[in-house]
């Protein structure tokens, strides 16, 4: 069967270029492999090789011919044992194009019909029940969630000898938030390791851990420090999956704590959710309670795709209810209904969701019921939970601690104004970080951030009240 020679893309964007001249002619013996053409753009020449075995048959597009299409045949290979001869009429009616009939007249012209307008009612949305995340007839403990992320870790590590632990201070000093503390003493220097303070370096080293087939876990003092990291975040890890065309991954955590802590100003202070969110290629998890900051962590250990997993400082000495299992998982991906309600649905994520149940608790002593709901997982973005309440409640207030320009509650908002927007009866409202550097004085640092009475005034004007 004949071997199609198609016109390659330089580029993803390429859409047309030059056939600058043919490097073997009709009759040629070809390999796989043989340099057999050349093309050009205004940017850049390339080769084209040979993908199979066989005679040139038939050359379609000839030297110098400018814009051809990507795509296009521009040469027939007949493979070996097949008539060239065949192969080569049959490409050059191939190539030929037939003449197009006319149409018959119409013995009455009829007016199309006008395109319907797109349905903007979604079928009801499904909420994801959460319910059966805790394993039946666990031992339910309390723990802060620096205890629920350090055995988080420690299970993983002892279930798989390529997990290993990396960063500033992890080792000898326990982790600068303790949260490491114990993992030098039962795993050794050679899965806990102490790193120079240089994120470029070691954010690179743990990338190229993970492109070799171990699972890093590489911990940032804070995520404001990652900046220094963020090219091989970001060019590497993330898109290496899909530029290898599948053939390289790149299984790694980057955690550590984000966003505003207690008075360490505006460089230390950044909440980066929105920004990584924004990538292909990357999963975001920002867990709120101890059990999702465990759950979720291993999940992002065993996941085979880069995560950023988002702390937060304030959170870690917190103490939720976790239970007992070296295999409790949470799934990265969905949200959670943490409060159930009927009148307005608020939903936020990390420590925004310490304002959302606060506002809920205040909300009700009024007669308003709030659905809350934790995303938990900010890429991917479990909407459909957010859509099938604001189905039920109508209303909706998105919560934030990070800027409001294009951040994470903007994409909320935008995605319930595209699949709920009939069921909503007032406009989605925001509650954000003040959009200003983070101050370093403890009055001004808190009026910057939100409160829980930003989020009570934003539920009742959505409602009405």
């Amino acid at each position: 069967m004949p071997i199609d020679i198609l016109m390659p893309a330089l580029s993803p964007t390429m859409e047309e270029g030059k056939l600058a001249k043919w490097l073997k002619k009709e009759g040629d013996q070809v390999k796989a492999g043989d340099i057999i053409a050349e093309i050009e753009t205004d940017k850049a020449t390339m080769e084209v090789e040979a993908v199979d075995e066989g005679i040139l048959a038939k050359i379609l597009v000839a030297d110098g011919t400018d814009n051809v299409a990507v795509n296009t045949r521009i040469g027939v290979i007949a493979a070996d044992g097949e008539d060239v001869s065949t192969a080569a009429n049959g490409a050059a009616k191939a190539a030929a194009p037939e003449p197009k009939a006319e149409p018959a007249p119409a013995a009455k012209a009829e007016e199309a019909p006008a395109a319907s307008a797109p349905q903007s009612v979604p079928a009801q949305a499904k909420a994801y029940d959460a319910s059966s995340e805790f394993p039946a007839g666990a031992e339910i403990v309390s723990m802060t969630v620096r205890e629920a992320l350090r055995d988080a870790m420690a299970e993983e590590m002892r279930r798989d000898g390529d997990v290993f632990v990396m960063g500033e201070e992890v080792a000898e000093y326990q982790g600068a938030y303790k949260v490491t503390q114990g993992l030098l003493q039962e795993f050794g220097p050679k899965r806990v390791i102490d790193t120079p303070i240089t994120e470029h370096g070691f954010a690179g080293i743990g990338v190229g851990a993970a492109l070799s087939g171990l699972r890093p876990i590489v911990e940032f003092m804070t995520f404001n420090f990652a900046m220094q990291a963020i090219d091989h975040i970001i060019n590497s890890a993330a898109k290496t999956l899909y530029m290898s065309g599948g053939q390289m991954g790149a299984p790694i955590v980057f955690r550590g704590p984000n966003g505003a802590a207690a008075r360490v100003g505006a460089q230390h202070s950044h909440d980066y959710a929105a920004w990584y969110s924004n990538v292909p290629g990357l999963k975001v998890v920002m867990p709120y309670s101890a059990s999702d900051a465990k759950g979720l962590l291993k999940s992002a250990i065993r996941d085979p795709n880069p995560v950023i997993f988002l702390e937060n400082e304030i959170l870690y000495g917190r103490s939720f209810d976790v239970p007992k299992s070296d295999d409790f998982l949470v799934p990265i991906g969905k949200a959670k209904v943490v409060r159930p309600g009927t009148d307005v649905t608020i939903v936020s994520f990390g420590i925004g969701m310490a304002y959302a149940l606060g506002a809920a608790e205040a909300l009700a002593k009024e007669g308003i019921e709030a659905e809350v709901i934790d995303l938990r997982t900010i890429r991917p973005m479990d909407i459909e939970t957010v859509v099938a309440s604001v189905q039920k409640t109508n209303r909706c207030v998105a919560v934030e601690e990070g800027f409001p320009q294009s951040g994470v509650t903007a994409e909320i908002g935008m995605k319930i104004m595209e699949a709920a927007f009939d069921y909503l009866d007032a406009p989605v409202a925001r509650v954000t970080g003040k959009d200003v550097p983070m101050p370093y004085a403890a009055n001004l640092e808190k009026l910057a951030l939100p409160n829980i009475g930003e989020v009570v005034a934003a539920a009742k004007a959505v409602c009405y009240r």
